[in-house]
C-alpha cells in the first residue's frame, strides 16, 4: 500500500510541477489561411500606409470586388441602397400618398392615393406643390431624392405644403399627418372583352396575392371566363409570391420548381388545394424584361401545359439569392442554388465569371443580333432541349423562357428623333402641359374610359407643341423621323393623358391595344382551334419554339 501511495506521489508531481511536453500544433487549413491573410492586409494597411484611408470604404470594395468574382447575381448593397431596393417589395411605407412628377422645375401632382392623408385633406390631381416645411422646392431644381426626403417621414408625423391650384395666383396651404401608403403590384386590371380577362403584375411584392385575388374576383363578377397575364417587364420580386400566385393556376400535386446547390439540398415546391384557375384558358405575356420569379411562373405554367406563353425570349435568371445582413444595416444577396422548372430545365443564360459588364449588356446583343425581331434566329443546342409534362412539346433551357408564340418587337415605328424625346421625359411633361391647361374641360367631356378612347385624339397643334419643347431641349427637328413616329407619338400621348385623368389601368387600356404581344394574346384566347395547337400540337416536337 506504501509503495503504491509512493507512485501516486511521483506520478503527480511528474504532471503538476515539471514542464508540459509542446502538443502538435494542428496544420491550418486553406480557409484560416486566406481569412488570416486577408486581416493581415487590412491591417497592414490600416496601420502603416502613408495616407489617411477610408476603412468602412475599403472593406465595401473588398467585399464587392470577392463578389464580383462569383456570379451576376451575387451583390453587396449599402444600407441605404438596401432599404431602396426592398421598399417597392413591401406592402407599404410611410408618406402623404401621391404619385407626381417633375414638370419645369414644379412637383405636378399626378395621383392621389385613394384612402391616404392627401385626398382626406381635399389634395387634387393637377395640384402643383411650391413649399414643404416652408423650404422652397419650386423652380429650383430639386432632384426627385431630395423632394421625396421632404415629404416622406414617420407614420403620425406632419408636414405642412403649400400649392398652387389651377389659375389662382393664391396658394392654398395644407397640413398633412403622415401615414401608411400602400404600395401597389397590379399596374392593370380591365375586361379585354366580354370574357377575356386582364391583370397587369409589375412585380411579386408582398401584398401581390390579396391584390391579385381581388382584381381576379372583381372581373369574374364582370364575366371573365379566360385570363391573360401580363408579366412585360416584371423583374421578379419574392420568389415565396411567385409559388403562391403559381399555386392558384394548378391542380393539387404539381411540382412548380425545385431549387438546388452545391451546399443546399434540393428543395421543391409543390402546388397546393389553394387553386383558384385551373380551367379557364390562361395567356402569359413575357418579354425580354421579364425575369427571377416571373421565369418561375411562366416556366411552370408552360411545364404543365397550363397556358400558352406568347412574347419574347425571357431575361434567364436562374439563380437563387439569400440575403445576408451585415452589423451596420448593409447586406450581402448571395447565389446559393439553382432553380430548376417542373421538365427540369436550368434557365440562367450563360455568363463569365467577373465579367459583369458583358452579362448585363445582353438585350443589346439580342437586339444586334436581330432575336428580338426574329425567333429563327434564336439557336439552342440538343442538350438544353426539354418537354413539357402533359403534351411532350418541346420546350428549352439555358437562357431564359422560350414563348410558345413569338412576337417580334415592332422597330419600325421608333426613331432616333422619338427616343431622344422620350429620353428626357418631353411626352410626359406635354401630358403634363396639356392636362393643367384642360383638366376640367376633359373631365367634363370624357367621364369615362370607353368615351375617351372613343372621341378624344391629339390634335396637331399638341404635336407642334410637343416639337417646340424638343426644340428647346436642343433636339433638332427632323421631318422623317417624326413622321415614322408620329401614330406612335400620338399613342403615347394619349395614354398619358389618359392615366392622369383616370388611373393606370386606363393608360394600359390605350397602350394594348396598339402593343402586339397583347393583340396577338388576345387572337389566341379567343381562337379554340389555335390556342389548343399550341398545347397540343399533332407532333410531340411541333410548334413550342413560336410561330
Amino acid at each position: 500500500m506504501k509503495k503504491f501511495s509512493l507512485l501516486l506521489l511521483v506520478f503527480l508531481f511528474i504532471n503538476f510541477f515539471l514542464p508540459a511536453q509542446p502538443r502538435q500544433r494542428a496544420v491550418p487549413t486553406q480557409e484560416e489561411i486566406d481569412f488570416n491573410k486577408l486581416n493581415m492586409a487590412f491591417d497592414a494597411i490600416k496601420r502603416f500606409y502613408f495616407e489617411e484611408t477610408n476603412n468602412s470604404k475599403l472593406v465595401e470594395d473588398a467585399i464587392k470586388a470577392m463578389l464580383n468574382n462569383l456570379d451576376p447575381h451575387s451583390t453587396y448593397s449599402t444600407a441605404e441602397e438596401t432599404r431602396k431596393m426592398n421598399e417597392p417589395l413591401e406592402a407599404n411605407f410611410d408618406g402623404i400618398g401621391i404619385q407626381f412628377n417633375m414638370y419645369l422645375d414644379t412637383l405636378y401632382i399626378i395621383q392621389v392615393i385613394a384612402g391616404g392623408p392627401s385626398e382626406k385633406v381635399g389634395l387634387l390631381p393637377g395640384d402643383r406643390i411650391i413649399s414643404v416645411n416652408d423650404t422652397l422646392i419650386s423652380g429650383v431644381k430639386m432632384s426627385n431624392t431630395d423632394v421625396i426626403k421632404l415629404i416622406r417621414g414617420k407614420k403620425g408625423t406632419q408636414v405642412r405644403i403649400s400649392v398652387k391650384r389651377g389659375s389662382s395666383k393664391d396658394l392654398i396651404d395644407f397640413l398633412i399627418v403622415r401615414d401608411k401608403i400602400p404600395i401597389f403590384s397590379i399596374d392593370a386590371s380591365y375586361m379585354a372583352d366580354p370574357n377575356t380577362g386582364y391583370i397587369r403584375l409589375s412585380r411579386f411584392s408582398a401584398i401581390s396575392i390579396d391584390e391579385f385575388k381581388k382584381s381576379f374576383a372583381a372581373l369574374q363578377k364582370k364575366g371573365m371566363k379566360n385570363l391573360i397575364l401580363d408579366l412585360q417587364e416584371n423583374g421578379g420580386g419574392y420568389l415565396q409570391i411567385a409559388y403562391i400566385l403559381t399555386d392558384l393556376f394548378l391542380d393539387k400535386g404539381k411540382l412548380i420548381v425545385y431549387t438546388q446547390g452545391e451546399k443546399m439540398r434540393r428543395s421543391e415546391v409543390v402546388s397546393t388545394d389553394e387553386s383558384l384557375f385551373t380551367n379557364g384558358k390562361l395567356v402569359v405575356l413575357i418579354n425580354e424584361s421579364s425575369a427571377s420569379a416571373s421565369e418561375i411562373l411562366a416556366g411552370a405554367i408552360q411545364d404543365w401545359d397550363r397556358g400558352v406563353i406568347v412574347g419574347r425570349r425571357s431575361y434567364g435568371k436562374g439563380l437563387v439569392q439569400r440575403p445576408i445582413d451585415l452589423p451596420d444595416s448593409s447586406m450581402i444577396r448571395l447565389s446559393v442554388a439553382r432553380y430548376h422548372t417542373p421538365s427540369g430545365r436550368y434557365i440562367q443564360r450563360p455568363y463569365e465569371k467577373g465579367n459583369v459588364e458583358s452579362y448585363r449588356h445582353d438585350i443589346i446583343d439580342r437586339f444586334n443580333k436581330g432575336e428580338l425581331m426574329s425567333a429563327d434566329s434564336i439557336h439552342f443546342p440538343d442538350s438544353l432541349k426539354y418537354q413539357t409534362l402533359i403534351s411532350k412539346r418541346t420546350v428549352y433551357g439555358g437562357g431564359g423562357i422560350m414563348p410558345d408564340y413569338f412576337v417580334p418587337i415592332d422597330s419600325t415605328r421608333l426613331s432616333e428623333y422619338y427616343v431622344r424625346i422620350a429620353r428626357l421625359g418631353l411626352i410626359n411633361r406635354m401630358a403634363m402641359s396639356y392636362m393643367d391647361k384642360n383638366r376640367r374641360e376633359l373631365t367634363r367631356s370624357y367621364p369615362d374610359i370607353t368615351r375617351f378612347k372613343q372621341k378624344f385624339t391629339v390634335t396637331e397643334a399638341m404635336l407642334q407643341e410637343l416639337i417646340a419643347m424638343a426644340t428647346e431641349e436642343k433636339i433638332e427637328y427632323n421631318e422623317e423621323q417624326f413622321l415614322n413616329s408620329k401614330d406612335f407619338l400620338c399613342l403615347q400621348l394619349k395614354a398619358m393623358i389618359a392615366r392622369d385623368l383616370f388611373d393606370f389601368s386606363e393608360y394600359f387600356e390605350i397602350v394594348n391595344d396598339h402593343n402586339d404581344i397583347y393583340q396577338q394574346a388576345l387572337k389566341i384566347i379567343n381562337d379554340d382551334a389555335l390556342y389548343n395547337k399550341i398545347l397540343r400540337p399533332l407532333s410531340p416536337f411541333e410548334g413550342s419554339r413560336g410561330m
